[in-house]
């Protein structure tokens, strides 16, 4: 099977950094994005100097021409290694989210950005904490961590805790996680990251959406907390389950769109090409 390792992404916002980079900032330098002119006394750099428009100024100075530069910017994988994300029907959503750590890895490293990850459960990760570096191997890091994380915490208390590190950076910032926690959790997170782009990847399995085929008694046994029951599945109990995804999806939609983004829905195997689609869209 063929799979795309990489995607481009782009930030819908000026970056404020001043290490030269590929996304469009708030910073003077040696960019070919054009501003303004200023005389050559208050800005002394005669490489820019604009010989056409000095002769048209009627005051007979010598004008420079005064550009932004493109610059680098900081991004993030905050992960969730919450026990919900042990499940999966084929791969587990914490596999494929060890995959999608490798497509990053190499995305960011051939934009030029520096690339660091955040993990939590009911408390923060720190043996899943990564600074951001350039680096060609920090996608192969970060996918081996989550490779090797135990999932086996039922709470995500520990998103707040994460994020706090990374609160009043500006960053790009993918906040992967099923999101079966609270939504009131999730909205403090988020206000955390106010200054940062936030991708919130909603990694779900393909048999989460829709109730198992047939009719019966059904074993279920909750993940996070290990109880069993059982559940009569009959078409009431399959609307009703298929309905709640339903709610729930628009829920996250909701509360997203509240603070300028959207999530990207990643059910089943990680698509390059949609996340590429997503950030174009989002341009």
């Amino acid at each position: 099977m063929s799979f795309q390792r990489d995607f481009h992404y782009r930030i819908p916002m000026r970056v404020g950094g001043q290490r030269p980079g590929a996304h469009r900032s708030s910073t003077t330098g040696s960019g070919q994005e054009f501003i303004a002119h200023q005389t050559l006394f208050d800005r002394p750099d005669p490489r820019r100097l604009d010989l056409r428009a000095s002769i048209r100024d009627p005051e007979g100075r010598w004008l420079v021409r005064v550009n932004r530069q493109r610059a680098g910017i900081p991004v993030y994988l905050v992960a969730d290694v919450s026990a919900s994300m042990a499940f999966g029907s084929s791969d587990t959503k914490l596999a494929r989210l060890a995959q999608f750590a490798l497509s990053l890895g190499d995305s960011v490293f051939r934009t030029g950005d520096a690339l660091g990850m955040l993990g939590y459960d009911g408390r923060e990760r720190t043996d899943l904490m990564l600074a951001p570096m350039h680096s060609r191997g920090a996608g192969v890091m970060m996918s081996e961590a989550l490779g090797r994380a135990r999932a086996d915490q039922a709470s995500t208390d520990g998103v707040l805790e994460a994020c706090a590190r990374i609160a009043g950076k500006q960053a790009l910032v993918f906040l992967a996680s099923d999101f079966h926690a609270p939504l009131a959790q999730t909205s403090a997170a988020l206000d955390l990251l106010s200054h940062a782009y936030v991708v919130p990847m909603v990694i779900w399995d393909e048999a989460e959406p829709r109730a198992p085929d047939g009719e019966g008694l059904l074993a279920l046994r909750d993940i996070e907390t290990g109880r069993r029951r059982g559940l009569w599945l009959r078409p009431q109990i399959r609307r009703r389950w298929e309905d709640a995804f339903a709610q729930r999806r628009e829920a996250l939609d909701k509360m997203f769109s509240a603070r300028g983004t959207r999530p990207f829905y990643m059910t089943g195997r990680f698509d390059a090409d949609a996340l590429s689609r997503y950030f174009f869209e989002a341009v």
